[in-house]
């Protein structure tokens, strides 16, 4: 039987207590979804949380990308975070950490995905994740791409 990957976590990694509690339950459910045909297949958690309003909660940053590369040591879960530039790139190549996303609204800023891609030049074990733009059409996807 094929199995449906899954991805689980938190929008944004608030504190290290509240990731190691996500993570806690996602884990202790990956019998049940392993017998229904999905598999977990990472964690995923916000460092850096892009806002509308000036003065919303941005996430945590650095600390955060430790916590989920601290996860990743100590549950075998891959990890992942969000990355909008790259100075975040940066900091999860330090962490070890083996997983990015380009989130909504930088899949559709050329500035920022080109930023990322050259950081991210040279790296051959990086797996990259597009989440869908806030206006997809397939040119902003092949962009981000």
């Amino acid at each position: 039987m094929r199995k449906i990957k899954l991805i689980a976590g938190p929008c944004s990694a608030e504190s290290k207590e509240q990731l190691y509690g996500t993570v806690s339950a996602i884990v202790s459910f990956r019998e049940t979804m392993e017998k229904v045909g999905f598999e977990l297949e990472a964690f995923r958690a916000g460092a850096w949380k892009p806002r509308t309003r000036p003065g919303c909660f941005e996430g945590v940053g650095e600390k955060a990308v430790e916590w989920v590369a601290s996860v990743r040591r100590e549950t075998g879960l891959d990890g992942m975070v969000e990355v909008a530039k790259a100075s975040h790139v940066e900091a999860v190549l330090k962490a070890g950490l083996k997983r990015v996303w380009i989130g909504a609204r930088t899949a559709t800023n050329p500035f920022d995905t080109q930023e990322i891609a050259d950081a991210l030049k040279g790296c051959v074990d990086i797996s990259v994740f597009v989440k869908n733009p806030v206006n997809p059409d397939v040119d902003l996807w092949q962009g981000a791409i």
